[in-house]
């Protein structure tokens, strides 16, 4: 099936520290391309792959596997660790719980920064996707919560029922092993998020190893804060935090 112009995955060779950017559910790489680019800019190696069942249609993404969104990442993170000496993952809403998944399993990544990370929805209903599934297709879009006006992350018209049966298995999945990531990480939560709950970031905060921790609260942003009113703060501050902890990393080796 065609991909969309706007879902194209986008790469930069860099520098030795690679970043892995993985977007969100329904949405597309459009959501996190300026930030990848800024990253870029900085002269380091970049990877934003298109995940499986986005940026075509959504009926794609309800026949795909949250196992098919984490093996696309998991090979991307592999090829930057064939020419990078450390590799930091970035994720938006379901790509902060694909970078949680990375970090439960590769415990040689440098650093992981989550923006608004969901590991549940502010729907109840979608604690019931896979019973309505069978019934129900699709539902309404919850793609661009954004404030700034005029923006768009090129998500899907409708939620595929089925898919959200898909991110359900990935939440769980990844809560049950939180305790497993030990890599430092810079967590981005807007205050106001009409997609994904605040208990998402009080889990993973309460649940995590990480010794070196830092929150930061966003106020002119909603959930996709990538290409909000704070996305300027968030590409500064991860730069920052990629280039203190790549730093701590090098004196330590």
């Amino acid at each position: 099936m065609p991909v969309l112009p706007h879902a194209e995955p986008y790469h930069h060779d860099g520098d030795e520290i690679g970043v892995l950017f993985c977007h969100g559910f329904t949405g597309t790489t459009a959501a996190l391309r300026p930030w990848a680019e800024a990253v870029a800019a900085a002269g380091h190696t970049v990877a934003l792959p298109r995940l499986p069942g986005h940026g075509t249609s959504w009926q794609e993404l309800n026949v795909v596997r949250w196992q098919d969104w984490y093996d696309c990442v998991d090979a991307e993170y592999l090829r930057l660790t064939e020419r990078c000496s450390q590799v930091f993952v970035a994720g938006l809403s379901m790509g902060g719980a694909l970078a949680l998944r990375l970090a439960q399993n590769h415990t040689d990544i440098a650093g992981v920064v989550l923006v608004n990370p969901a590991l549940g929805a502010v729907d109840p209903k979608a604690r019931l996707a896979g019973i309505l599934r069978h019934v129900v297709p699709a539902v309404p879009s919850i793609g661009n919560d954004v404030m700034l006006e005029g923006v768009d992350e090129g998500a899907y018209a409708m939620t595929p029922v089925g898919g959200v049966a898909q991110l359900n298995k990935l939440w769980a999945e990844v809560k049950a092993l939180l305790d497993l990531v030990t890599c430092p990480l810079l967590v981005y939560r807007s205050r106001v998020d009409n997609v994904v709950p605040a208990s998402s970031v009080d889990t993973i905060r309460r649940l995590v190893s990480s010794l070196d921790y830092t929150e930061i609260s966003l106020l002119e942003s909603y959930h996709v804060a990538t290409i909000d009113n704070d996305a300027p703060r968030i590409f500064a501050g991860s730069l920052d935090f990629i280039e203190r902890v790549s730093q701590t990393q090098e004196e330590l080796s």
